[in-house]
């Protein structure tokens, strides 16, 4: 494609950006998310709430410990994903400092969302540490892609497998279960494929210098994902009193989780519940399921953020004391 044909594409991208989307979605996301509330707001009193403080606060105190541990380790693990970016760039800032910077980021995703956690101040954070918005750019890339492909993977696999099986409440075929599946593992397999054929290709994005992860190092990415949406799914299995199938319940925590991604809810709040009691109540008391769901707020996202904070205040502390050295890659730093 030659400069000018390029820039004739970027000027049409541009100009349909700023053209019919942008202000549709200016209406329609406020008017999903009053939907959701009002929807959410409906359906409360029908709720078992007395139902859901009496499970709540009759957990024995060794399970709450359990479920603890496996949200501790859950979170030390999303902190690798950072160290998967750190590989795949080569950038040079401690591994110490990049895994701390992705733990106070994910504590601060789930409760405040991924445009503040996930983006903002992980970016601010790298940038106070020295590394370049690129270089920023694709370590974040490669998180999303460790996460989203992982979850794929998993997933699929579940439902291909017919492992699980639906709910009755969900109306869902298992067949078309399956064929979902088989396209979840197909991503996952084409992403693995399409690094394996990258492999030790470099492509120059104004200067910069772009590749995709090894294909290594992709598998890496699928394996330590699908180890950490599993332990997330053993949190839950727990707090349901293993009433609920494993299978079954990572599943519904599954679908909670995507469709988090489309409903702009800092935390997700409301979307773990409804879809959890939609699914679920046919086969459990409503009151049980919300004790069990407050529960894993509490310790997953609640207990986290008090540490993501003081991290997040103890590396902004340490960069105010430590200036900025260039800890970008090396052919980075030479196209500054």
């Amino acid at each position: 494609m030659t400069f000018h044909a390029a820039a004739m594409t970027d000027q049409t991208l541009s100009s349909a950006g700023e053209g019919w989307w942008p202000r549709l979605r200016r209406w329609v996301v406020p008017l999903f998310g009053i939907a959701v509330l009002g929807l959410l707001i409906s359906h409360a009193h029908k709720v078992d709430w007395k139902g859901a403080w009496y499970a709540l606060t009759h957990y024995p105190p060794g399970l709450l410990l359990a479920v603890l541990g496996l949200a501790t380790v859950s979170h030390c693990i999303y902190g690798c994903y950072d160290l998967i970016g750190r590989r795949h760039t080569r950038h040079r800032l401690p591994v110490w400092r990049t895994w701390a910077i992705a733990m106070a980021s994910y504590a601060l995703n789930l409760n405040l969302g991924a445009l503040v956690g996930g983006m903002a101040l992980r970016a601010r954070l790298y940038s106070r540490s020295g590394l370049g918005d690129f270089t920023i750019a694709q370590v974040i890339g490669t998180g999303l892609a460790t996460n989203w492909m992982g979850y794929g993977l998993l997933a699929g696999s579940l439902f291909a497998a017919g492992l699980i099986e639906p709910p009755p409440q969900a109306r869902l075929e298992s067949t078309t279960l399956r064929l979902l599946g088989v396209a979840l593992v197909l991503m996952a397999a084409c992403y693995v494929l399409a690094c394996a054929w990258a492999s030790g290709r470099e492509w120059v994005v104004r200067g910069k210098h772009l590749r995709l992860p090894s294909p290594g190092l992709a598998l890496v990415q699928l394996c330590v994902s699908a180890v950490n949406w599993a332990l997330m799914g053993a949190m839950m299995y727990l707090l349901l009193g293993q009433h609920i199938p494993y299978g079954t319940t990572l599943c519904v925590l599954l679908a909670a989780s995507i469709a988090g991604v489309f409903i702009p809810v800092p935390g997700g709040l409301g979307v773990l519940e409804a879809v959890y009691l939609a699914l679920l109540s046919g086969s459990m008391k409503q009151g049980a399921i919300m004790g069990a769901i407050l529960a894993y707020r509490a310790l997953y996202y609640l207990v986290p953020l008090g540490g993501g904070l003081l991290l997040y205040a103890f590396l902004e502390h340490y960069a105010s004391r430590h200036p900025a050295t260039l800890v970008d890659p090396p052919h980075a730093a030479a196209s500054r």
